[in-house]
């Protein structure tokens, strides 16, 4: 039987409800709720109090927590502060993973997504609603993977990168560090790295 202790939320916006969420449908305790913006301390997060900024987390003694913020710099500057936390990988029940996937911590898998065979996923991304990410990817950390994207067999998407809504990336695709595809973009050849790529198929702007 697995002991899931109690889970410190970083982040109180609208991505954090849905990762609040995920976390109670895998069977979770929310232990708190935090963000620095100020005027959202005691708002409510999904039933849950917002109780004050990250540097109130309570790390003299490890802890359970995920980055709950859908913007890749942010959730790595949020990481980066912390030492004594325990970065937990969280996997909605309603999402298939292949007993074979490696996931890194802090990584959220949302309900909808697929995850097949053999295919690695790094620390801190977001594998968001209804994604699909096929056999032997390798994905890097901080990446989000948008609602609906698809990955086809062999992709790698390197850190940071950012795959919009509804996007799509062809089989071996090569998508680099800190890259965003727009919505709805089809990535047919690689990406460099620290670019933009909008269309059908996507072309670096």
């Amino acid at each position: 039987m697995t002991i899931r202790v109690p889970v410190h939320v970083l982040g109180g916006g609208g991505h954090a409800k849905v990762v609040i969420s995920t976390l109670l449908a895998a069977g979770f305790e929310i232990a708190a709720v935090y963000d620095d913006a100020a005027a959202k301390w005691g708002q409510m997060c999904l039933g849950f109090r917002i109780c004050g900024p990250f540097s109130t987390l309570p790390t003299a003694a490890p802890i359970a927590a995920v980055a709950a913020v859908g913007d890749n710099r942010t959730r790595q500057a949020i990481v980066e502060q912390f030492k004594n936390i325990q970065w937990v990988t969280v996997i909605h029940p309603r999402a298939w993973v292949h007993s074979s996937v490696i996931i890194g911590g802090g990584t959220v898998v949302f309900a909808g997504a697929v995850i097949q065979p053999e295919t690695y996923i790094g620390e801190h991304c977001i594998i968001n609603t209804g994604a699909t990410v096929d056999h032997e990817c390798r994905i890097g950390d901080y990446v989000h993977v948008a609602p609906g994207v698809h990955l086809a067999g062999n992709v790698n998407v390197h850190n940071g990168a950012l795959l919009g809504i509804g996007s799509v990336v062809l089989p071996g695709v090569d998508v680099g560090d800190w890259t965003t595809v727009g919505a709805g973009g089809v990535v047919i050849h690689d990406l460099p790295g620290h670019s933009k790529a909008i269309g059908v198929p996507a072309k670096v702007k």
